[in-house]
Parts: C-alpha cells; sequence; structure tokens
C-alpha cells in the first residue's frame, strides 16, 4: 500500500524556529493545518505541543478539522481561513473562535448564529489587494466596516488580505502598507483600536527582516513554510527551516522489461496522461499502486533521479528505469518502494486520500 511518511520532529521544529523568526518582529501567526485534512492522530501529537501553545490561533479551511481540533483541544484558539458558506454557518460558529469574512449577508448570519449559541464571534474583514480572491473593494471598507461594527455577537478581530494562493500576486511594501492605512482610517473613523492586520500567509515571510512590512502589520497565516518548510515564491527553503518533513512510498507492483512505445491504434478513451519522448525502444517499466484518484503526479519529485514518469491512470502510475540491455539485471524487483519528494499540494492530496496509508515517525 501507498504510504505518506510524516516527520512529526522536524515539523515541529519548524514551528519552534517560526516562533523565534516571527517574535522578533512583534508579529503573531496562525498555523493553518488544512494541509493535514483533519488528520487525529497526527493533531493529537501536534496540538499539546508547546511550541504550538505559543501561537495566535491554529486555523483549517473545513469545520470538519476545526471540529476535530476543538474535540482534541478545546482550549486552542481556532480560525475559519475562508469565507463561510451560509449553509455552514452553524457549524463555523461552533467549532471557529474566528473566521475570514467578505460578505456582510455571512456576517449577519453568523451574528444571529452566534446569538443562538451564546457566543462571541470574531471576525476578519478580508480586502481585495489584487489577487481577485476573497476580499471588499477598497472603496467600500469603511462602508462595510459601519455594518458590522454594531453587530452585538460580532467582534471585529482586525482586518486582512490574501495574496499569493490564485494568481500568486507577491505582497509588496505597497501593497501591505496600504491594508495598513486602511486599519488607520478605521481606528480613527470609529475611534477603535484593530487587534490585528493580516498580512497574508506563507509568501509573506521573505519580506521579515528586509524594512519591508509595515511596523503595525501583526499577524500572519501560515501553512506551508512551517509543514515543507519551503516558501511559495519560488519553493526554496526558508531560512534554517527542514523540507525532509514527508516523503511519500509507493510499491512496485509490476516490473518487466517492456517497449517504450504502445502498440495499436491509439484513441481518446485513455484517462490517464502518457510520457512518450523517449530515445531508446526498450526498458524495465514499474507499475506503483496511486493514480490520479490520490495524487497529481507532476506535484511527486522521485528521489531516484534515474526515474521518469511514462503514465499514469486512475489508480496505477508508470515509471520508466531507464534504457537497458535485454541481458541487464534491474535495480529493483517488485515489492520493493519506489520513494518521492511531495510537493506542499502532493502531501494536501495525499493525506485527504482514504487509500494512502499515513504513518508518523
Amino acid at each position: 500500500m501507498a504510504e505518506l511518511v510524516i516527520k512529526l520532529d522536524k515539523i515541529i521544529g519548524n514551528v519552534e524556529k517560526l516562533n523565534r523568526i516571527i517574535e522578533k518582529h512583534n508579529i503573531k501567526w496562525t498555523l493553518v493545518v488544512k494541509v493535514l485534512s483533519g488528520h487525529k492522530e497526527f493533531l493529537k501529537k501536534l496540538l499539546f505541543n508547546p511550541a504550538v501553545k505559543k501561537l495566535h490561533s491554529v486555523g483549517d479551511s473545513r469545520t470538519s478539522g476545526l471540529r476535530a481540533i476543538k474535540e482534541i483541544n478545546p482550549d486552542i484558539v481556532t480560525m475559519y481561513v475562508k469565507p463561510p458558506p451560509i449553509d455552514s454557518i452553524k457549524a463555523v460558529v461552533t467549532y471557529a473562535d474566528i473566521s475570514l469574512n467578505s460578505s456582510l449577508r455571512t456576517i449577519e448570519a453568523l451574528n444571529v448564529e452566534a446569538g443562538k449559541q451564546g457566543k462571541i464571534h470574531r471576525v476578519v474583514i478580508m480586502i481585495e489587494m489584487g489577487e481577485l480572491r476573497e476580499g471588499i473593494l477598497r472603496d467600500k471598507v469603511v462602508s462595510f466596516y459601519q455594518s458590522v461594527f454594531n453587530l452585538e455577537n460580532i467582534e471585529v478581530e482586525g482586518i486582512g488580505a490574501n495574496l499569493g494562493c490564485m494568481f500568486g500576486i507577491q505582497p509588496t511594501y505597497d501593497k501591505l502598507l496600504q491594508l495598513s492605512l486602511y486599519k488607520q482610517i478605521i481606528d480613527a473613523k470609529f475611534n477603535t483600536n484593530l487587534p490585528i492586520i493580516s498580512g497574508g500567509s506563507s509568501i509573506t515571510l521573505p519580506l521579515l527582516g528586509k524594512a519591508a512590512i509595515p511596523s503595525n502589520l501583526n499577524h500572519l497565516r501560515i501553512g506551508e513554510t512551517a509543514f515543507l518548510g519551503t516558501t511559495p515564491v519560488d519553493g526554496k527553503k526558508f531560512r534554517d527551516l527542514s523540507t525532509d518533513t514527508f516523503e511519500y512510498h509507493s510499491s512496485i507492483i509490476e516490473l518487466e522489461l517492456k517497449e517504450t512505445s504502445p502498440d495499436g491504434i491509439l484513441t481518446e478513451a485513455n484517462i490517464g496522461h502518457t510520457f512518450d519522448d523517449f530515445e531508446y525502444d526498450n526498458s524495465y517499466r514499474a507499475i506503483l499502486d496511486f493514480g490520479l484518484l490520490d495524487v497529481d503526479i507532476n506535484e511527486l519529485t522521485p528521489k531516484d533521479k534515474g526515474l521518469r514518469f511514462a503514465g499514469t491512470t486512475s489508480d496505477m502510475s508508470v515509471y520508466d528505469l531507464g534504457p537497458v540491455e535485454k541481458e541487464e539485471k534491474c535495480r529493483y524487483k517488485v515489492g520493493d518502494k519506489i520513494k518521492f519528494t511531495p510537493s506542499y499540494m502532493a502531501v494536501a492530496r495525499l493525506m485527504n486520500s482514504k487509500f494512502i496509508g499515513k504513518r508518523i515517525l
């Protein structure tokens, strides 16, 4: 069975290092755990760690994940890290202490539900800063805030922005300065002091220590860098964090010396992808026990640099072991494991697949 190997100590080490790095800049942060798909065994080992207790909150984009967090450790402050669907309002109020919002109708529904549950629900108002994902238009910030300011079961935790997740818009000093100015406008107009300005995700981290972040920006939402040790800007290692945190193992279920080109009339019936640019006629072909249902193969990097992707279907993938002479002995056998380094998105899909084993070291 294919399995994802999770190196818990290295991930905890990344959280500890990020705590030290971020604290120096007087910034709080939310650990976004949506990559874990609510995996309870992993969360149990993570949520009681002293490094996690220092966080502002723990976030997820699914209420099932937040429910798992609250069931394991009710003391953890939780954040729903996208605008809530109207039909999930009850669950959001039940399991999320804070949610990111950009719809007045949604916040009004949160207010009603929070009243029913006897709670005060905290919201971060998201502002559109060019990424064209969630966020109210900038010329509506004051009127939007005014509409939610007096809702009796809602507390505005602050304002925030999403950058880098859809189009990859890079956070810059000018972008973040605009965001910080909106806080100042709101504070002055309504005689308040919003607790946080949430200035983005892992993509903002490389700006730390470069005088590129306004002094009043004091919150980040971080997932990829904590779990993979990389930054979305270039996929490279961030500072001294560990990048060897996940490893994907897949079993060879068939291994034969075969031709590299198919034989027959090609049709549009194929459901997978193929790679047919081979400069040799014969090679050993390893069939592995995972496919499109489990992960995008483009998000996996074989640790054996001699392997080349040859094709995939719903539940099997084929890798080419390179040109060989017919008498040459293969370096693998059926039952061996092929190891991969997964990307952040690969980890997310593999954690979500019920057909993939998870092993925590």
